[in-house]
């Protein structure tokens, strides 16, 4: 049995959760975001607030269970928190900007990378070398964030690249002579 499938959905105030089928629409103070939970689960509103249950008991209802319940806590979550990733830049001359709402970024190539946000996706430079990306979309953060640090991922030796904030890089010994 799932345990995440299992628990509730809390629905905070300022936030209205409408069930149309099988589609869940969520809309908060961050935005409005919805999915269609796949038609093995039952998805019920109560006054705790959603509840999730699988309609036969097979290995595709039980793996479906706890992934609907996390995508629509992840919705709720982002409408009402939002979700943020923070990357760092390393090495000498590596650089943001913003250039309107792109953000335009050195990083040792002979030409600037200027990278567009997509739908409901912000980015910050607080400083030259960091980077945060905000929305509502979990998954659109996160993979905004990795088409970044793939641009440059921090390299072995020196440490030089985009990595996230807080990641350890394994560093590795130089050659002697």
């Amino acid at each position: 049995m799932s345990r995440i499938g299992k628990r509730t959905i809390e629905i905070p105030k300022g936030v209205t959760v409408t069930l149309d089928g099988q589609t869940v629409s969520v809309k908060g103070p961050k935005g409005e975001r919805s999915w269609t939970v796949a038609d093995e689960i039952e998805v019920t509103q109560g006054d705790d607030g959603l509840n999730l249950a699988i309609r036969e008991d097979n290995q595709r209802s039980r793996a479906m269970w706890g992934l609907s319940r996390t995508l629509v806590d992840n919705m709720v979550v982002g409408v009402t928190t939002g979700f943020e990733k923070s990357l760092d830049l390393v090495g000498v001359g590596y650089r943001a900007a913003m250039k309107g709402n792109a953000l335009s970024l050195q990083l040792g190539f002979s030409h600037d990378v200027d990278i567009q946000p997509p739908a409901g996706v912000t980015f910050a430079v607080p400083k030259q070398t960091e980077i945060k990306i905000s929305g509502a979309d979990k998954q659109a953060v996160g993979q905004i964030a990795a088409v970044i640090r793939k641009l440059r991922p921090p390299e072995p030796y020196k440490g030089k690249g985009v990595r996230y904030t807080g990641e350890k890089v394994r560093r590795k010994e130089g050659k002697k002579k």
